[in-house]
């Protein structure tokens, strides 16, 4: 089966990676795992292994003649985009404790991917996906790095987030130009905040990375946050990509209250 460039393909084939993304799902046959772009079925074979269920999501339908030899009554493929589909109403016959989505991301749309799944508002245990290394590095930053922002913080107002092992670009097919990193998000307790006003907040204080606070608020907003920047001994010359997502989200707070 030759891959297509413009699905973003490139099948795992990998055993050993295979096996570590496998085991950080810990789930049984009570729960369901969602699997984005399953391919040939390598990594789906082995989640079978679960007894959990399985819904698989894939694009291309030419794949169709892999999958429906590895479909049952607990394992169904839907040949769709993922980032047209209704998660929600796709799974709601199913009960299920744990909720787990895995995958392997085309590159090109890994975050509305992301964005797809945090939007859908689901009660999800854990997210499990290879990612680009670099985009991998963005998730991952920390402040006072090149690599930090908006959608570093808004990722980690959601999930913890850590590096399960990085991929060599030999470990799929056809060979990717690029290195990739399995990622691991587990979701963590969230603050009852209106999401929409924290991610213009976050847009606006990092649409200028190289800009300090200051200059990315209006001076309303700014003097309303000082208290903030007093108490944690930042100077008014801080930029947003200095400030870690907690007093960040406590900044944000201050200007709703």
């Amino acid at each position: 089966m030759r891959a297509k460039k413009k699905f973003g393909q490139n099948f795992l084939i990998d055993n050993n990676i295979i096996e570590k993304i496998v085991g950080t799902i810990n789930s049984d046959e009570f729960d369901l795992i969602i699997e984005i772009g399953p391919g040939m079925g390598a990594l789906t074979k082995r989640l079978k292994d679960k007894k959990s269920n399985i819904i698989a999501y894939e694009v291309d339908t030419e794949l169709k003649s892999y999958l429906e030899k590895i479909e049952d009554t607990k394992t169904k493929i839907i040949y769709q985009d993922f980032l047209t589909s209704n998660i929600n109403r796709d799974i709601s016959n199913i009960k299920y404790n744990q909720l787990f989505i895995i995958g392997n991301l085309p590159y090109y749309i890994t975050t509305p991917i992301i964005e797809h799944i945090i939007d859908s508002n689901l009660k999800l245990t854990k997210l499990v996906i290879m990612v680009q290394k670099e985009v991998a590095d963005r998730f991952l930053a920390n402040p006072k790095t090149r690599e930090y922002g908006y959608i570093t913080v808004l990722l980690q107002y959601y999930f913890n987030i850590k590096k399960v092992c990085n991929v060599s670009k030999n470990s799929s097919n056809p060979i990717p130009k690029v290195e990739s990193t399995v990622l691991e998000f587990t979701t963590k307790e969230k603050e009852n905040i209106i999401i929409d006003k924290y991610k213009e907040f976050l847009q606006q204080i990092f649409k200028q990375k190289r800009k300090t606070l200051k200059n990315n608020l209006d001076k309303e907003k700014f003097e309303k946050i000082k208290p903030i920047l007093e108490k944690y001994k930042f100077n008014e010359n801080i930029r947003a990509e200095e400030i870690s997502e907690d007093i960040l989200r406590e900044m944000y707070k201050k200007l709703t209250d």
